[in-house]
């Protein structure tokens, strides 16, 4: 997708929930200028910015990047094909930086203020990145051999495997074998307002 639509699909919805930037700027802890400077950018922020701000507005930042935004406000229900799930370009967005060799496709993205997050992801070979964030993490191995690492403890997960954990608590995973490995993760984020 065209960066600049991250920008776009923030200044739409903020209008939508009728925020000024004032109230946005107030909500994320970051300032009005720098908002209106992300609004006006042909490049996206980082995803610790686009996190916050989706916070803010009460969605999941696999939303902001999508092609269009949904006008409803009560969407009940998000139906996802096979195969339609939406790809998340993060080389960007993760960290601040490179998405060390993992996939992600984003699940049911349509929804709006969803406390879970639904990925297929396809983890890199190597150890690259400790992740750490709020909430808790459901991971179901649907294909290949996956190495979690959990607070330093390793656990080999195999196909039909699965793992539920305090993501606060260091993390991280590779896959193991020939072939990357298949996963279905649930990302929870505590209830937004």
């Amino acid at each position: 997708m065209r960066e600049e639509l991250i920008a776009e699909n923030i200044k739409t919805l903020r209008k939508q929930k009728k925020f000024t930037l004032n109230k946005l700027a107030d909500l994320t802890g970051l300032t009005k200028g720098y908002l209106s400077k992300i609004e006006r950018s042909k490049n996206a922020p980082p995803y610790s910015t686009l996190n916050r701000i989706a916070m803010a507005l009460g969605v999941d930042p696999a939303y902001l990047l999508g092609e269009k935004l949904n006008q409803s406000d009560d969407i009940r229900l998000s139906f996802t094909k096979k195969n339609q799930g939406r790809i998340v370009d993060m080389v960007r967005t993760l960290s601040e930086g490179s998405l060390y060799g993992y996939n992600y496709e984003a699940l049911a993205v349509e929804k709006p203020g969803k406390n879970m997050q639904p990925f297929i992801v396809e983890p890199a070979f190597g150890e690259e990145a400790i992740f750490q964030h709020e909430g808790e993490e459901f991971m179901y191995v649907l294909e290949g051999k996956h190495e979690l690492t959990y607070d330093g403890e390793k656990y080999i997960m195999e196909e039909g495997d699965c793992v539920y954990f305090d993501s606060t608590v260091p993390h991280t995973g590779k896959s193991l074998g020939n072939k990357k490995a298949k996963l279905l993760a649930v990302m929870f984020s505590y209830k937004r307002d």
